[in-house]
């Protein structure tokens, strides 16, 4: 099998995957050649004796093509439509792809032929672009963080943990998946279901279907608050699907609790090997914030103001709530419903009322890519390309007549897709082979009936905006060097460019383009467009709160507490949070810790606090357009040449700085929060 073609390597223009072609256990074989083949090369690199020279700087790139690709499909397909096949593909690679990454970064063969060239340049024997310096940088950067400078038995016991870390990741994110689908709430009578909407109830019948039960089933997605929780109207239903939610993860073969503690006890050894205190700080060190005390120091500005601000919008909720429910205590199943029906009391359109305005492909066309035109100059036109799944369509993407990408969008739900939203990359640009870029973008839309286009939510909107941020990054990336292109930037700054696209979903002359009733093409009304505008700031305590208190969980985990036993799981968490001053028993944390697969399974182990440092740089950055007219060509063309562009091919902050004139301000989150 020609593995190389298949996955489109070496391949001019865009360089598309044969998706129609491969199998599952394509991908395993493609990418176990893909290891061979970078082994290979990088072994001839370190048996070299000539005098270095920039040119292992590009064989080190080029080591990896096929790895990198069919590991990027791989996961990309397993992430959107996995299959028990798949799952058992992921858990034999990941202790193999473990062992093989500690076979390049342990290697001090490999690494002194980098040391070397490092020497030669500063003793200026060989010359190097501003790019090449900054690779050779994380190149050395990335040896040392990997243990290389350790004992033979310091990196032979690192090769241990790292193997036993991926699996173990692997292990708690199948988990996951598996306890959401078997965590379904089975209805037996349809009167328990009162408020919800036709669509919702055949949405639940199809699900109990599927099951093989009769009746209805309510099904979870990977946050603690549901959906559903704003619309039923039953409190003892509300109550069965919150719990449903809170409790996953505890039991059966779903049970994450092992996993997550060996998780946590490795990790910390794993760190403290390579000299750090904790993996908190382990993880603190490779970001733009660099240290944890700089990291809780951030977390200190938002946590208590969010609570306090949580508190008065209870205080709120709890009033009304005593007249739809008098005799009952206000509780957290209680929340989504209460502003759900003060919405309604409210001028601010309930999301059924907004949803006829919103189909998918109008918001995408009209909003999504209206919005990149207007700043970029990008131009998209659909392509019969096959993708990773029967639902994926792709455009082709130009840019002053000349085509610079492509991007894959899946945007269906489905019972084998993971949850939530995300962007892939699946062929990075970059200079030095000409590649173009090819992205997705994958979110988890309710697939419409036959006659009917798919409707958003409002908050689905700002997602979709928000992912092709992510897509943005990746395609108007301009660097050299693969590695360093488009989103392949510390985890505390990767989120900055799509966050900072969210603000375009409140444009108001791209809303009267993309906000139209899909069957008689009325524009959404003024008056509410206005609400919306206006109720921007509703709803932010409690927002700020889950996402704040799960951030601060992460560090609690990861700043080498002593770890609990198996049943102290819980009393663990509520410690952490007291801690913190972030328990507040209305508002639990957005992911608990037994499903939070943020860090246990995803690569934000201490890491997640990165989503609030980078809405720091988006609200600087927001303040920086409105301060500039907005949206315009040259606005964008400013962002794109300073930050997108550039990728990870310099210290990311010098990016940000380049835009600003100055280090971010926290001050406008603040303001946006209502924090202030």
């Amino acid at each position: 099998m020609n593995y190389r073609e298949l996955f489109a390597i070496d391949a001019p223009g865009l360089a598309v995957p044969a998706f129609g072609s491969l199998k599952d256990d394509d991908y395993l074989a493609a990418i176990r050649q893909g290891m061979e083949e970078k082994k290979t090369a990088l072994d001839a690199l370190a048996a070299e004796t000539a005098a270095p020279t920039a040119e292992i700087l590009e064989v080190w790139e080029r080591s990896g093509r096929l790895l990198e690709r069919a590991e990027m499909c791989f996961y990309t397909l397993k992430d959107s439509d996995s299959n028990e096949r798949l799952d058992e593909i992921d858990a034999i690679l990941a202790p193999e792809l473990s062992r093989f990454s500690d076979s390049i970064w342990l290697d001090a063969k490999l690494y002194s032929r980098f040391t070397a060239l490092d020497s030669a340049v500063k003793n200026g024997e060989v010359q190097l672009s501003a790019e090449q310096a900054w690779l050779l940088s994380e190149i050395l950067r990335g040896f040392r963080r990997a243990g290389v400078e350790l004992d033979a038995e310091g990196r032979e016991r690192l090769g241990e943990l790292n193997a036993r870390i991926a699996s173990l990741e692997s292990e708690f994110s199948n988990k996951v998946v598996a306890g959401r689908v078997a965590a379904a709430v089975h209805i037996e009578n349809e009167s328990e279901l009162a408020g919800l909407n036709e669509e919702q109830i055949a949405q639940a019948r199809e699900a109990a279907d599927r099951r093989g039960w009769d009746g209805w089933a309510l099904e979870l997605v990977n946050t603690t608050g549901q959906p559903l929780l704003d619309s039923l109207d039953v409190r003892a239903t509300r109550k069965r699907l919150f719990e449903a939610s809170v409790m996953r993860g505890r039991e059966g073969e779903n049970d994450t609790r092992p996993v997550l503690l060996e998780l946590a006890k490795l990790r910390d050894e794993k760190a403290k090997l390579l000299g750090f205190e904790h993996y908190a700080a382990y993880v603190a060190s490779d970001g733009c914030v660099k240290t944890t005390e700089k990291v809780m120091e951030l977390l200190g500005q938002v946590a208590e103001p969010s609570i306090r601000a949580a508190e008065r919008e209870a205080s709120e909720l709890r009033e009304l709530f005593a007249e739809l429910e008098p005799g009952e205590e206000f509780q957290a199943w209680d929340w989504q419903w209460t502003a759900a029906k003060a919405r309604e009391a409210s001028p601010v359109p309930t999301d059924e009322q907004l949803a006829p305005y919103l189909p998918f492909e109008q918001v995408l066309e009209q909003g999504v890519f209206a919005a990149a035109g207007a700043l970029y100059g990008l131009e998209f036109v659909r392509r019969e390309v096959e993708g990773y799944t029967e639902d994926c369509r792709a455009y082709e993407v130009a840019r002053d007549g000349q085509v610079i990408g492509l991007v894959f969008f899946d945007p269906y739900a489905r019972p084998t897709k993971g949850g939530g939203a995300w962007m892939t990359q699946l062929v990075m640009q970059d200079e030095l082979d000409s590649e173009l870029p090819i992205v997705t973008n994958n979110c988890n839309l309710t697939k419409p009936t036959a006659g009917k286009p798919a409707l958003m939510t409002w908050d689905q909107v700002q997602t979709l905006f928000h992912e092709f941020g992510h897509d943005l990054h990746g395609l108007l990336s301009r660097v050299r060097y693969p590695s360093l292109s488009g989103t392949n930037t510390p985890t505390d700054f990767v989120e900055y460019p799509s966050q900072v696209n969210e603000i375009w979903a409140w444009e108001p002359t791209l809303i009267a383009r993309y906000a139209r009733h899909w069957e008689s093409g009325e524009p959404l009304p003024d008056e509410w467009i206005s609400a919306l505008a206006a109720s921007k700031q509703v709803g932010a305590g409690y927002a700020a709160a889950e996402t704040y208190s799960a951030m601060l969980l992460d560090q609690a985990w990861h700043q080498g507490a002593e770890l609990p036993d198996i049943d102290g799981i819980d009393a663990f968490e509520k410690a952490a949070l007291q801690r913190f001053k972030v328990d507040y028993p209305l508002v639990p944390p957005r992911y608990r810790t037994c499903y939070f697969t943020h860090i246990w399974g995803h690569g934000y182990a201490a890491g997640y606090y990165s989503y609030l440092f980078s809405e720091v740089l988006d609200a600087d950055t927001a303040a920086w357009f409105g301060e500039n007219g907005g949206l315009k060509r040259e606005n964008g063309q400013v962002f794109r040449e300073k930050v997108l562009s550039r990728g990870n091919s310099r210290d990311v902050l010098e990016s940000f700085g380049d835009l600003r004139g100055r280090e971010a301000d926290a001050k406008y989150l603040l303001e946006r929060r209502a924090l202030v």
